[in-house]
């Protein structure tokens, strides 16, 4: 966290016009302030917002009024006001508050998280949870790259303030919610190996290539006993029934063009000649190559 940053991440306000939208997950934001106030006094009277309003202090010390409730905020604080509430922001004289400040909107999409589903939105979404939090976790740092980001505009700048605005937003979220709430399980439970992936990817790149285990193992550099073992394991299969698999499958999609022979095909997916990818290609699928071209990869059941 390097509050100092963000004390010179004016250039925030220039994202007006520029980040309008991006996804969060099963969200689509809408953003509609960007905001920076220097240390100097000044008290942002009672007001209200039809969307989330956020302020990240960097610096000095104030209060953040909210309702009947009022809070003593300073550097490293992270405050919210959401849709309706009426608050008021104001700076001390003697030490006064620096904040940056980002305005926005959710909807949730068809995919949104259904009634009662909870996750990271909740602490947003949420009207129990605080509205004053210290974990402000990346917050300073997104800051300070979108101030960095925010002018000149340069080519590509869609695409990675996009993927910054969609972290602003659930980093913003995460400040306010409940641990149980960001539980989840992760990935690696269920994810391949590195050297699993780079099997595939191997398989996949090679598939009009006579192949062997021993080639495939070399290539992620174990032995071909280990590689087969650690591949059998991940995925359920051995490497030589998927790479047929894998063959096959490009085989069928590469008969739906009328203008390749089947003998081409054959040889696209690494087999020597026209009958031993017939035989297989049957014992797959249940009919010949011509046959399902004629299908048009169809199976009427």
């Amino acid at each position: 966290m390097n509050l100092k940053n963000v004390a010179n991440a004016g250039s925030l306000t220039e994202l007006s016009g520029v980040l309008q939208t991006c996804r969060a997950g099963a969200f689509q934001v809408g953003f509609f302030s960007w905001g920076f106030y220097a240390t100097s006094p000044w008290r942002n009277y009672w007001h209200r917002h039809s969307f989330y309003e956020v302020c990240l202090a960097y610096s000095g010390a104030g209060r953040f009024s909210i309702g009947a409730e009022h809070h003593d905020v300073g550097a490293g604080d992270v405050f919210l006001a959401r849709p309706g509430d009426v608050h008021e922001i104001e700076s001390s004289h003697m030490d006064p508050l620096g904040i940056a400040f980002w305005g926005f909107a959710l909807r949730a999409g068809k995919d949104g998280p259904g009634p009662g589903e909870r996750g990271w939105w909740s602490g947003l979404t949420d009207t129990t949870r605080p509205t004053v939090s210290r974990r402000i976790g990346s917050l300073a740092s997104l800051v300070t790259v979108l101030g960095e980001h925010a002018a000149p505009v340069r080519s590509g700048y869609e695409s990675v303030l996009s993927g910054l605005g969609a972290a602003l937003v659930v980093d913003t979220a995460r400040a306010f919610a409940a641990e149980d709430d960001l539980c989840t399980r992760s990935p690696a439970a269920t994810r391949l190996s590195p050297a699993v992936v780079a099997m595939q990817r191997y398989l996949a790149d090679n598939l009009s290539r006579p192949m062997t285990v021993r080639d495939v193992a070399a290539a992620v550099h174990l032995s071909a006993r280990h590689a087969e073992r650690l591949f059998r394991h991940e995925t359920g299969g051995s490497l030589m029934a998927t790479l047929r698999r894998m063959r096959l499958d490009l085989g069928a999609a590469l008969l739906l063009d009328a203008g390749t022979s089947v003998t081409e095909v054959a040889q696209a997916c690494g087999y020597a000649n026209v009958r031993a990818f017939s035989t297989a290609f049957r014992r797959l699928y249940g009919h010949s190559p011509l046959a399902h071209r004629a299908l048009e990869g169809t199976v009427h059941l």
